[in-house]
């Protein structure tokens, strides 16, 4: 969450939004998890799942832009194969995760299939602990980067999505996507991620999309995994990568309140 996503994630965190193929072909690295200074048990996963809202913007020149906030749902371990409950990792119990996530780039549409391209380095992701589990003021970035590639599908015909012109689709899946980001720990972040040290550099994101229509303005949602890979990197700037993903904090905090009103 299951609950980015809050871009990775990853995006101001990794990120990510509608695309499929690069986030795929992503190894299930293990990474050791410190969960909140001890509050739990220390923990190896390889994967983290969750939840994702977004408003895209398709714009008629066939560029988008999308802002996204995923929230993470479960820590997963063994190459991708063991969902961690909150009792065992405090995820959702004492503490949160959530990524923002900003890109651009271009679409086209071939028939029922619209085809997504992201631009390379044309928005951020930052990663987020949420230590007050959506009260205002415990949000702490643990990293970020920036958007390297993606791609993704969204074809409304397909068996698994219901929509007006498919009255033979049932589910929500109506497209694919896979993206990655570039990624690095701030000091808060590797006291959180403590292996490897240093941390991997890219943040791999992919999932599904449930059904929208690509023009003008769309509220989106769907699930989103993350999984890390890549060189170690040193530790950015908290500053450089902080001020771009506060500008997505209201975006989360809106919907905190929308769920609390519900």
């Amino acid at each position: 969450m299951n609950a980015f996503s809050k871009s990775i994630v990853a995006a101001s965190i990794a990120a990510a939004f509608t695309f499929s193929g690069t986030a795929a072909a992503a190894p299930f690295n293990e990474f050791t998890v410190d969960p909140v200074n001890g509050a739990y048990a220390n923990f190896v996963a390889d994967k983290i799942t969750g939840n994702y809202t977004e408003q895209a913007t398709f714009n008629a020149d066939g560029t988008f832009n999308v802002s996204l906030v995923w929230t993470a749902g479960q820590f997963v371990g063994n190459k991708g194969n063991t969902a961690y409950e909150s009792y065992q990792t405090g995820l959702g119990a004492t503490y949160g995760l959530f990524a923002t996530y900003t890109a651009g780039g271009t679409y086209s549409v071939n028939g029922s299939t619209t085809t997504f391209d992201f631009s390379p380095g044309s928005g951020n992701l930052s990663l987020f602990l949420d230590n007050t589990l959506g009260v205002a003021g415990g949000e702490v970035l643990l990293g970020g980067g920036n958007p390297i590639a993606g791609q993704g599908t969204l074809d409304p015909m397909l068996s698994t999505c219901e929509s007006p012109g498919n009255p033979g689709g049932r589910g929500i899946n109506c497209g694919s996507f896979g993206a990655s980001s570039s990624f690095a720990l701030t000091d808060a972040g590797s006291a959180f991620f403590i292996l490897p040290n240093p941390f991997y550099s890219l943040s791999f994101q992919s999932g599904h999309l449930n059904n929208f229509n690509p023009v003008g303005t769309q509220t989106i949602n769907g699930s989103l995994d993350v999984v890390f890979s890549g060189e170690p990197t040193d530790v950015p700037e908290p500053a450089s990568v902080g001020l771009l993903g506060l500008g997505m904090l209201g975006l989360y905090a809106a919907r905190r309140r929308n769920k609390k009103a519900a």
